[in-house]
């Protein structure tokens, strides 16, 4: 699978099959996220691979699922992920900001996930309080962001934005994505400028 046929095909998984993923696919993942790109190369990011049975369920406890369709979208019993990375910004790196830094090293490894078959779901509602007393995160490290992972047990699919932004589940269970159209949102060397029009025309 190349880059951009990762990039089309992902979609944010809330349905995992219970398979486990090997630490080497877990060390490649965040590895992949420490080659993002960072400003001034302060690389702020740490991670914690969750895998142990009992600290997973209670990460799972800590996190809010789609909003939209609680408590439909929260996954079920036997589809829960069954591995958390939780992203931390060590403040002893950067005072502030960092959030750029994050957003790149999550979809590194998202797509490094997609290339394996791994699917997963970024989550940024969360106790964060809780999240910290279970995962013993000392108070130099700001929780970002959790990325949830496992084998996809659903696939979701995109649909053309009609009226609302809000995803929904069909009939048979599907979870439909709308996005926005590709040709509503960008232009060719100034704002509004259409690909096809021609300097002087």
């Amino acid at each position: 699978m190349n880059v951009y046929d990762a990039i089309i095909k992902r979609r944010t998984i809330r349905r995992f099959k219970q398979k486990p993923i090997s630490s080497e696919i877990l060390k490649k993942l965040v590895n992949a996220g420490r080659l993002a790109p960072s400003g001034a190369n302060l690389q702020p990011c740490e991670y914690i691979i969750v895998q142990d049975s009992k600290l997973v369920n209670k990460v799972f406890s800590t996190l809010k699922w789609a909003g939209y369709i609680a408590p439909e979208g929260d996954p079920k019993e036997g589809e829960q992920p069954v591995v958390y990375i939780v992203l931390l910004l060590n403040r002893e790196k950067i005072a502030t900001g960092g959030e750029r830094d994050s957003a790149a090293a999550i979809e590194n490894i998202i797509l490094a996930a997609m290339e394996e078959g791994i699917g997963s779901c970024w989550l940024g509602s969360i106790d964060r309080t809780s999240l910290r007393k279970i995962l013993n995160i000392p108070n130099k490290c700001e929780i970002d962001s959790v990325l949830a992972l496992g084998y996809p047990n659903e696939s979701p699919k995109v649909v053309e934005m009609k009226d609302s932004i809000k995803y929904w589940k069909d009939g048979e269970g599907v979870l439909n994505v709308p996005k926005r159209n590709l040709e509503d949102l960008y232009f060719f060397d100034e704002y509004g400028k259409r690909m096809g029009r021609i300097h002087g025309r």
